[in-house]
């Protein structure tokens, strides 16, 4: 009887790169069209299709192999609790509703992705591109870092992470993340 549960399951799942960010896109729009979007259902979603722990460990970059398991995992919770709550609330500020996604590229390279989005809003096209990681050939694809006009989330908090870390070491730098989750913990309790 587990079998064919199974088989189903694994038929539903995005089997590439680009099905699963189409069933990414998808997600969030059925939770931002719905009578009620929440920070916490569109954090859901976030966690279905986004790998935080990997996300975080490139953020950190080198400083990440200098901590202790149990830093590793107060610093991807702590992390994972800032862009949870960071995107959830700019979808739902932002609705996304106006807005049109064209997919391009996938490109794998062994167990790592790229796919090329465009977002049409009105007039202006955003180019946006999604890094697709797997632990190996067997495992999901899951998301670690998107890259706007350019501009990538992880190189980002990569550079500010090293600023802090070179003038308030590693606790420092966790202090200041869990502020900032607190912070944006409470605007979303305010938004309910």
């Amino acid at each position: 009887m587990l079998f064919p549960v199974l088989a189903v399951a694994l038929a539903a799942a995005p089997s590439g790169p680009l099905s699963l960010v189409k069933a990414a896109d998808a997600e969030v729009q059925k939770v931002l069209q719905s009578d009620s979007p929440t920070p916490e259902k569109l954090a859901q979603k976030a966690d279905e299709f986004i790998d935080f722990l990997e996300l975080a460990k490139r953020a950190l970059g080198k400083e990440w192999s200098n901590l202790n398991k149990k830093q590793q995992d107060e610093f991807s919770s702590t992390m994972k609790g800032v862009l949870r709550a960071s995107y959830a609330q700019k979808a739902i500020s932002d609705g996304r509703g106006s807005a049109k996604v064209e997919y391009s590229d996938e490109l794998i390279e062994g167990n790592e992705a790229t796919v090329k989005t465009s977002l049409l809003v009105k007039q202006d096209r955003f180019p946006v591109v999604y890094k697709l990681f797997r632990a190996d050939a067997k495992a999901p694809w899951r998301i670690f870092d998107v890259v706007t006009d350019d501009v990538s989330l992880v190189a980002t908090y990569n550079d500010q992470f090293r600023q802090v870390i070179s003038k308030k070491g590693f606790e420092g730098l966790l202090k200041s993340l869990k502020a900032k989750r607190e912070q944006l913990e409470k605007t979303t309790t305010a938004q309910k």
